[in-house]
């Protein structure tokens, strides 16, 4: 991009509080900023000063692709930012850069390849099989989230972790506190320390290991010396919290589902087309609460006619780069036969979530058994009486009554 084509004028600062938001309710807030232009500025409500925002889905990949905005400048900074308390663990691979943070994604890469997803697919169905025949033995009404939504995605994850099943109940509850934003600093910063300590042990333990969990290649890595036992255990943490997602993401799968019956209804007609519904209901829910980590700009960079100045933070939204019209046609109608659908709900670029296939993989599951197994599975309260999550950065239902 030209000199000539930078404007220096900048755009408002917009306010972009925390809000309760219930249901898949788009947050009118992000609505109203990708409707003002490209690239915004936005104040959250904790941290300092205002960031920019880019909406559009090629500016969304541009800059999460683009090694001029860094994720490891954040450290220093105290950005404007949703979640009241942010203390990132130096050397933490969310905060990381190329080339380190290369080399410590790939310690665990074979984890997340097909061939690792086929390695817990049926051990996952097994699991979900047992949970639905519970749920059906038990009988109507139920709580979806209890019985199947929660337990499911955490035995999964502990599964590709390694985390013996004794301790999945542990770590469900030390990932619901690190993600809340509503228990206070030190609560979730203890809780993450916990998770940490935890992991260095077990990782610390199989050094050495040959096994095909992410805890035995960690440990390897370790013990080859290609990562140190520290980041070991952050990558860990962060994998097993990104795991619970699943439940968040499968909860407002299943509210839709159930709250727009001809969609389950298609779906159990044309069993085949539910890959692909899969990814648009991926593509539609909005997933989490305003934006998630920022990046700094290490040089000027021009993006539409706005300059971003070296050491500008800067936001990217993937629910709004989900609803670009010049994408994705129609955006706000849930269309199962939309190909292509390059959706950006686990981003893009080197901090792309490598659960990506994980969370396809429990969801595949979930929509299969949940609609073969369950014919009659309707809601047991009307829509608005669905309670959703307060005070966190996920977004999701807290309780999904249903009977059949």
């Amino acid at each position: 991009m030209t000199e000539e084509t930078i404007t220096e004028i900048l755009p408002p600062i917009r306010h972009w509080p925390a809000l309760v938001l219930n249901g898949v309710d788009f947050d009118p807030v992000l609505t109203e900023l990708m409707s003002e232009g490209p690239v915004t500025r936005i104040q959250l409500p904790n941290g300092e000063g205002w960031a920019w925002l880019v909406t559009r889905y090629e500016d969304v990949r541009m800059v999460t692709e683009d090694p001029r905005f860094s994720r490891e400048a954040v450290m220093d900074r105290e950005v404007t930012r949703l979640a009241p308390h942010f203390a990132p663990a130096r050397g933490a691979v969310g905060f990381l850069d190329p080339p380190d943070h290369t080399r410590l994604r790939r310690s665990v890469a074979a984890a997340f390849t097909a061939k690792g997803g086929e390695r817990i697919r049926e051990t996952s169905r097994r699991m979900l099989d047992e949970l639905v025949d519970e749920l059906l033995q038990d009988g109507p009404p139920a709580d979806l989230t209890a019985t199947v939504l929660t337990p499911f995605p955490v035995a999964v994850i502990c599964e590709l972790t390694g985390v013996p099943a004794a301790d999945r109940h542990g770590m469900h509850a030390w990932s619901r506190l690190i993600l809340s934003s509503s228990d206070g600093t030190q609560v979730s910063e203890r809780a993450r320390h916990e998770m940490g300590a935890y992991f260095a042990d077990l990782i610390g333990l199989r050094e050495g290991s040959t096994g095909e969990d992410v805890s035995s290649l960690l440990g390897a890595a370790v013990g080859r010396g290609e990562v140190t036992l520290e980041e070991a255990a952050g990558l860990a943490v962060l994998l097993q919290i990104g795991g619970e997602a699943v439940t968040d993401n499968s909860g407002q799968m299943l509210y839709l589902l159930l709250t727009r019956p001809g969609l389950a209804e298609r779906l159990r007609a044309e069993p085949e087309l539910r890959p692909q519904a899969v990814e648009e209901l991926l593509r539609y829910i909005p997933h989490r609460n305003a934006v998630g980590l920022s990046r700094i700009a290490v040089e000027d960079v021009g993006i539409r006619g706005v300059r971003i100045r070296a050491g500008d933070a800067i936001y990217v939204s993937y629910l709004s780069a989900n609803r670009d019209p010049d994408v994705f046609p129609h955006p706000e109608t849930i269309d199962f036969s939309r190909s292509p659908n390059p959706h950006l709900s686990f981003g893009s670029g080197p901090h792309h979530c490598p659960g990506a296939m994980l969370a396809r993989l429990a969801s595949e599951l979930l929509v299969d058994a949940l609609l073969d197994r369950v014919p009659g599975l309707r809601l047991a309260v009307p829509p608005k009486e669905v309670p959703f999550k307060k005070g966190t950065l996920i977004r999701g239902p807290e309780a999904l009554p249903v009977t059949w």
